[in-house]
């Protein structure tokens, strides 16, 4: 059976900060592997990939390594030669893909945009007229596991607050570029802004998770795009 491979909305670091720079900061590139256990590089990707479906479908301690082996078609070898146990390749998951996905989706639009707010406006507005199924019916795979594992274990603790810090700072990186092409406000507080911003899409996601409702992360969605217009400078 073939793995079903996407883009997910998903925020994560692989524990470095996100720089302003017009590539992911040391997080592995997303692709759609083939499965080729030959290749050990490439079986790697592949039992990440779906890891990454597993745990964002059922959660980390409901998580099967026997769903990953028959969706893949590997086996306990190949997985066990990559990864020592279920806790490691958790960790890999959040270290190795869900930064890029984080920075394709939330980052990169902004980078090097003499307009920042317009930017992630745009993205917002994409993002909430096409929303992926998995994004309103299992949420935002960062903030699933914040909520089930932030608590119980501290390797991903570390790495999800990892993965917050290195979005927010990415996002005030483009607020402060911002600010030198005079479309954002000089007196706005970056680092506080990329907070509630962020803060504000984990709940919109949050919310049209429990209602199952696209309209609701489009209500959401407007709202955010209502705040980031008052950091805009007067023109």
């Amino acid at each position: 059976m073939s793995v079903k491979y996407y883009l997910i909305i998903g925020f994560s670091s692989a524990g470095s900060r996100v720089h302003l720079e017009q590539k992911p900061m040391q997080c592995s590139e997303v692709m759609r592997p083939m499965v080729v256990e030959r290749n050990p590089d490439q079986t790697r990707k592949t039992l990440l990939m779906a890891a990454f479906q597993e745990i964002h479908r059922n959660g980390f301690k409901r998580a099967s390594l026997d769903s990953i082996l028959e969706n893949t078609g590997l086996t306990k070898g190949a997985l066990y030669h990559h990864f020592p146990n279920k806790q490691a390749l958790g960790y890999a998951v959040v270290d190795e893909l869900l930064c890029s996905m984080a920075y394709e989706i939330w980052v990169r639009p902004m980078v090097g945009a003499d307009d920042p707010i317009t930017a992630l406006q745009s993205q917002l507005a994409a993002v909430a007229a096409q929303p992926q199924q998995d994004l309103i019916v299992h949420g935002c795979p960062l903030n699933n596991l914040s909520q089930e594992m932030s608590g119980l274990d501290e390797g991903f603790r570390t790495r999800l607050d990892a993965a917050f810090s290195g979005w927010r700072d990415g996002v005030a990186a483009c607020l402060e570029h911002g600010k030198t092409q005079g479309t954002v406000r000089a007196d706005v507080d970056s680092q506080q802004a990329g907070t509630f911003i962020i803060a504000s899409m984990e709940g919109c996601i949050g919310m049209a998770k429990n209602a199952r409702s696209v309209e609701v992360l489009r209500q959401c969605s407007e709202g955010l795009s209502q705040y980031l217009e008052t950091l805009r400078a007067p023109q």
